[in-house]
């Protein structure tokens, strides 16, 4: 089929790498513009326009996708579907009613559960045992299109939000390739969403911030869905620290104080129950395990984290 690929971060990569070593023609990919980051605040390509560079693949970037010169250029490209991967921005009724076979969402949940742009996160933090990826036919809705196919797999205990991105950029990889096959020979039927309707708005920075009132499996399910992006942190004394990895203890505390010190050790009360936290970053630090921390910073029973 002929293809244009709408996507932006590391999560599109591995489809549309996929479709790239597939017998489908991609025409070109849609990604975003361009934009600073790091301490030098330079410029810096998405990861989808570093693998279409790489492969020869031109790129378009639109500051916006409701612009009528870019518009003109898919219609004049003519493809025979569009494939749209977390690109970052709702596509108006006139592209996703351009191709014959309409555009195809990869979303990283079992819609209608965790609609939205943090599905992968809020899986997590929600607790969920299981998640996976729904490729569906896009409507002018927020993840409302009927259903193509869909694919789960389990959440581990130890998964963080990064380690399940990776997990379902692969499974997306490879059920784009199989709804694509099934379009082309008529064999899918789009299917209506059906049960539970749940949400998963885009993330801030400030959405990390940890409410050590939670009980400790919420707060281990938190720090996980946390992990890379927003970033779970807290304070103390002051001092921000963002926490990157804990376990769960069967022992009251009272919430966000310090409860056990040791050499390698270092347990906090929860709203129920306590963590002990396994991984941290301090303020302007690298990542150290627990005992890298105690080493050099002193810290004792009845020290408090809190939120400010």
């Amino acid at each position: 089929m002929r293809i244009v690929f709408f996507g932006t971060p590391e999560f599109a990569v591995a489809p549309l790498t996929s479709l790239l070593e597939s017998e489908h023609e991609v025409l070109t990919v849609v990604t975003q513009p361009d934009r600073q980051s790091g301490r030098g605040r330079k410029m810096h390509a998405c990861p989808v326009k570093e693998v279409a560079q790489k492969s020869g693949i031109r790129v378009l970037q639109p500051e916006t996708v409701s612009d009528k010169d870019f518009i003109n250029e898919l219609i004049a490209l003519d493809p025979a579907v569009i494939v749209v991967v977390a690109y970052g921005q709702i596509l108006p009724s006139d592209i996703i009613h351009l191709p014959e076979a309409g555009c195809v969402n990869i979303h990283a949940s079992l819609l209608p559960r965790h609609r939205g742009a943090s599905p992968i996160n809020r899986a997590i933090i929600d607790g969920d045992e299981k998640t996976g990826i729904t490729t569906m036919l896009m409507d002018e809705g927020m993840d409302t299109g009927p259903v193509l196919l869909q694919e789960e797999i389990e959440i581990n205990s130890d998964d963080t939000a990064g380690m399940l991105s990776a997990k379902l950029s692969r499974l997306g990889s490879r059920l784009i390739l199989k709804t694509l096959e099934e379009l082309e020979k008529g064999s899918v039927q789009p299917v209506p969403q059906s049960g539970e309707i749940s949400y998963a708005p885009v993330m801030k920075k400030t959405d990390g911030l940890i409410d050590w009132t939670k009980s400790a499996a919420d707060l281990m399910n938190f720090i996980r869905g946390m992990n890379p992006w927003p970033g779970a942190y807290t304070f103390l004394e002051g001092e921000r620290i963002r926490i990157l990895g804990v376990k769960t203890l069967d022992r009251a505390g009272k919430a966000g104080t310090v409860e056990n010190v040791s050499k390698d050790e270092l347990v906090v009360g929860a709203g129920k129950g306590s963590i002990s936290i396994l991984e941290l970053q301090p303020s302007g630090k690298k990542a150290m395990d627990v005992r890298s921390l105690l080493q050099g910073k002193k810290l004792e029973k009845g020290m408090k984290f809190n939120t400010l």
